[in-house]
């Protein structure tokens, strides 16, 4: 220090070095916050891919035309916390991995590793955590999905607190904020308020049984998270054995509502699996979209494409029910509902239907469509079938 001021005291007078000396020290005391991006995670959800977990998979994404999510979203959540905490470093890794993101937020990173832009893997994930953490940050934030999570898993454990921006088709992990500006929300209370850390359970499913119809998922570990369960989304719940009785009930009511010449975008669920076997179609897809007109199945498992192209010009409706404790019915699992789909089907055409067991354990719905004005559409009080002739009133947020 010393020699610095005798090497600047010719160039700098005293108030101006008190000054500078001041901000190293703020710097210094500056709380860090860590970003990961992984640039692919989402691309597979509005063209019905279910995910993007190895490179004949992205390859074919992008072949049915899949852009990239994550920066975006990422950048949403920089932007949040930035007006809400301003004064933090953010380090990150290069490019599409978070130095683009921040920059594109404002922020002036420091960047650290290398990648092979265009071409990032989940080793890449690994070595960003790796080389943050070992920075000493308060947070991780990471924009991905369940298997973005589980890489990080290895590497992180416990030893650093993390929030997903969710990005990912599979999102079942309790690590992902609500939304990316509630994600960024949430890491600003944690650094200006010191938020509890909770034990967030981390899922990953089997990709390739999950576009087979089976949804094989299991418990990798646990990381911790800062605890606000208003912003941060709850782990899947699964269905109940007795529910079968209620989801039956729902089919029937939806049979009624049925109208001729109508198509019918039938979600994900063993609840809307029933409508599918009330109609008589076996053959349905569990975890995917299917096409129904004139109490027919017309297409399978479609993507965000093959839905415009048939509901165009024509009376359109969608049937979800939501995702179990999460309480999500777009956003999560149904990327192929993009804006504009909605846009055209309208919220006054969208059913949500849901078993009374299932809706004992939700106090709010939540949409994520990445459309803000569409988000703002949605929200309000909308009705749930959850019996024949029977439905809640249930606001969504």
């Amino acid at each position: 220090m010393r020699k610095f001021i005798r090497k600047h005291s010719n160039l700098l007078n005293w108030p101006q070095l008190i000054i500078y000396l001041k901000g190293i020290e703020l710097r210094k005391n500056m709380k860090k916050i860590g970003l990961i991006v992984n640039p692919i995670a989402g691309m597979g959800g509005k063209v019905g891919l279910k995910g993007t977990d190895g490179p004949e998979i992205l390859t074919w994404a992008r072949r049915l035309g899949a852009e990239p999510v994550a920066p975006a979203r990422a950048t949403k959540a920089l932007l949040k916390l930035k007006k809400l905490f301003p004064d933090f470093q953010l380090l990150t890794y290069p490019g599409e991995m978070g130095a683009e993101e921040a920059v594109a937020a404002g922020l002036q990173p420091r960047i650290f590793g290398e990648i092979n832009l265009g071409h990032t893997t989940s080793e890449d994930t690994k070595s960003a955590a790796l080389e943050i953490i070992s920075k000493g940050v308060e947070l991780l934030l990471f924009a991905g999905g369940d298997g973005t999570a589980s890489d990080l898993l290895e590497i992180v454990a416990k030893k650093t607190p993390v929030l997903g921006i969710p990005t990912g088709v599979k999102m079942y992990s309790a690590v992902f904020a609500n939304n990316p500006e509630s994600a960024g929300e949430v890491a600003s209370r944690f650094l200006r308020e010191g938020l509890p850390l909770s034990d967030a359970e981390i899922m990953d499913i089997d990709e390739e049984a999950f576009r087979s119809g089976h949804l094989i998922a299991r418990l990798k570990g646990y990381m911790h998270v800062p605890y606000e369960p208003t912003m941060v989304q709850a782990s899947k719940e699964g269905t109940s054995g007795f529910e079968l009785a209620d989801q039956k009930a729902i089919a029937r009511e939806v049979l009624e509502i049925m109208e001729k010449g109508r198509v019918y975008v039938l979600g994900p669920g063993s609840t809307t699996s029933a409508i599918a076997e009330e109609l008589g179609i076996y053959d349905s897809t569990t975890l995917g979209f299917d096409l129904i007109e004139n109490y027919k199945l017309i297409a399978k498992d479609v993507g965000e494409k093959d839905i415009l192209k048939t509901i165009s010009g024509k009376s359109a409706a969608i049937i979800v029910s939501p995702i179990g404790k999460q309480g999500f019915i777009l956003g999560r699992g149904n990327l192929q509902l993009s804006p504009e789909v909605l846009k055209q089907v309208g919220k006054e055409n969208t059913l949500v239907i849901s078993t009374p067991h299932k809706l004992a354990h939700i106090t709010v719905l939540k949409v994520d469509t990445g459309d803000d004005e569409l988000d703002k559409n949605f929200r309000g009080y909308i009705k749930v079938i959850t019996g024949y002739h029977q439905f809640h009133m249930i606001k969504v947020i």
